[in-house]
C-alpha cells in the first residue's frame, strides 16, 4: 500500500460507504467516515467489527456531518489527504418534491468540494452513476453501447427523474470545480448496485432481489439493468485511491446488461419454493403509469431499448473481470435471507 494519509469517506452508513470503508481498513488505511448523526455510529462499527475484528477499528473514526449543513465539515476535513465522496440520497420512489433528492446530490457535493478545497485537499474520488452517462442521447429503441465519453444531456430528455438530475448536475459541478481549483478528481459510475448486504441497513437497490423473494413484484417490466456487485464498486474506489493514472478519469462500474425477467429467472431457479413471479408487464402500461410520475418514472427512459454500459476500462484498472450478474444476484439473495431481511411469502 502506498502511504496516502487519512482518508475521509462520506456516507459511512450507506451500502457502498460501508463496503468501501471495509476494504480501505482491510488494506491498512486510516479512515474517517461521516454520518448524519452519531446515533448511527454503533451500527457502522458493529458491522465492520463483525467483518474485520475489533482491532481494525483502531484505524476508524466517525464524525457527524450532514450534506445539507456546513456544521462539522471543516473538522471532518482536518488532516485529510483524500476525500472519497460517496454519500447521496437514494429513494425507491420518485418524490413530488425533487429537491429531496437533488439537493443532497448537488448541494452536498458543492459543500464537500468547497470544504475540501479550503482544507487544501487536492485529491477527490467521487461516486457518480450511469445516470450521468447514458441519457438524453435520443435513444428510444434498440441497443446502444455507452462508455465514459458520454455525458447525460438533461436538456434533451423528455422524462427526467430526481436522481438523474441531481447526480448529473453534481458531476458537472465537480469537474468544473476540480479544474478551477487544481483538484485531482476521479469519478466512478455504478449501474444497479447489488451484492451481499453487511447488515439490515442495506441499500434500496437490493429491492430488485428482495422484492422478488417477498412476492412484492407481481410482474416484471421488460427493461434491464447494467448490474454491478458492491464489492467491485468498493474495489474500484480503493484502486483509484492507489493509482495516480486515475486522475481526471471516469470509470463505468458495470457488469453485463441483465433484463429484469432474467433476474427473476435466476432467483426463481435458486429459490423455487419462494413463488417468484413469471408474469410480465407490457411496456405500454409502464409508459402510461410513468407519465403520471411515481416509481415508474425512474425507468421510463429504459423501456423499449437496451442501454449497455461498457465497463472494460474499469475492469482493466482492476486487472480482472467484474463479478458477474448471476453471482451478484445470488449473493444478494443469500445475504438478505441469512440476515432475516426478507420473509418467505405464505402460499395463497
Amino acid at each position: 500500500m502506498t502511504e496516502q494519509g487519512l482518508i475521509l469517506v462520506t456516507g459511512a452508513t450507506g451500502f457502498v460507504g460501508k463496503w468501501t470503508i471495509l476494504e480501505l481498513l482491510r488494506k491498512g488505511y486510516r479512515v474517517r467516515g461521516t454520518v448524519r448523526s452519531l446515533t448511527r455510529a454503533g451500527e457502522v462499527t458493529d458491522t465492520l467489527a463483525r467483518e474485520l475484528g475489533q482491532g481494525a477499528l483502531s484505524n476508524l473514526e466517525l464524525v457527524e456531518a450532514d450534506l445539507l449543513d456546513d456544521k462539522g465539515w471543516a473538522k471532518a476535513m482536518a488532516g485529510v489527504s483524500t476525500v472519497q465522496h460517496i454519500a447521496t440520497a437514494i429513494r425507491a420512489d420518485e418524490p413530488k418534491d425533487q429537491d429531496l433528492v437533488i439537493r443532497p446530490a448537488l448541494e452536498g457535493t458543492q459543500r464537500v468540494f468547497r470544504f475540501a478545497d479550503a482544507a487544501g485537499i487536492k485529491r477527490i474520488i467521487m461516486t457518480s452513476s450511469i445516470a450521468t452517462v447514458g441519457y438524453g442521447h435520443g435513444q428510444t429503441s434498440g441497443r446502444r453501447v455507452y462508455d465514459e465519453t458520454y455525458f447525460t444531456n438533461l436538456d434533451n430528455m423528455k422524462w427526467t427523474w430526481a436522481y438523474c438530475v441531481g447526480k448529473t448536475r453534481a458531476e458537472q459541478f465537480a469537474w468544473a470545480f476540480a479544474k478551477e481549483h487544481g483538484i485531482d478528481l476521479t469519478t466512478i459510475h455504478p449501474g444497479a448496485i447489488i451484492g451481499p448486504a453487511l447488515d439490515e441497513h442495506a441499500s434500496i437497490s437490493l429491492g430488485m432481489v428482495t422484492g422478488l423473494l417477498e412476492g412484492k413484484v407481481p410482474a416484471t417490466p421488460s427493461n434491464g439493468f447494467s448490474i454491478i456487485d458492491v464489492r467491485d464498486v468498493a474495489a474500484l474506489h480503493v484502486e483509484a485511491q492507489e493509482n495516480p493514472e486515475t486522475f481526471g478519469q471516469r470509470y463505468l462500474a458495470t457488469a453485463e446488461y441483465t433484463p429484469f425477467p432474467k433476474v427473476a429467472d435466476i432467483v426463481r431457479e435458486a429459490y423455487p419454493d419462494w413463488g417468484i413471479t413469471t408474469k410480465r408487464v407490457p411496456d405500454w402500461i409502464i409508459k402510461l403509469i410513468a407519465s403520471f410520475g411515481g416509481p415508474a418514472r425512474q425507468i421510463i427512459n429504459d423501456i423499449g431499448n437496451e442501454k449497455v454500459f461498457d465497463g472494460a476500462k474499469a475492469e482493466k484498472l482492476l486487472g480482472r473481470k467484474f463479478i458477474g450478474a448471476r453471482e451478484a444476484i445470488l449473493a444478494t439473495a443469500e445475504s438478505v435471507i441469512k440476515l432475516g431481511l426478507v420473509t418467505k411469502p405464505v402460499p395463497k
